[in-house]
């Protein structure tokens, strides 16, 4: 499994869909077992619950710095 590809389709899942951004918000680990289908051992769920939440911060410090481009 490429886990970036993977990291990549959940933050889109997770960007167009405000109710599982809110769910993933409070329970990332059981948000993200209801999305991949499956349950795996702590250390991969872990490790792909920081991935996903730093690429959702690096997207969101990304689309406000777009939005200060706008402004000058």
């Amino acid at each position: 499994m490429d886990i970036q590809a993977k990291i990549e389709e959940i933050v889109g899942k997770i960007k167009s869909d405000p109710s599982l951004a809110t769910q993933f918000t409070q329970e990332p680990v059981k948000t993200l077992e209801g999305i991949l289908g499956i349950n795996l051992p702590d250390d991969q769920i872990n490790a792909l619950v920081s991935g996903i939440k730093a690429k959702l911060t690096l997207d969101q410090a990304g689309d406000m710095l777009g939005n200060l481009k706008k402004l000058f």
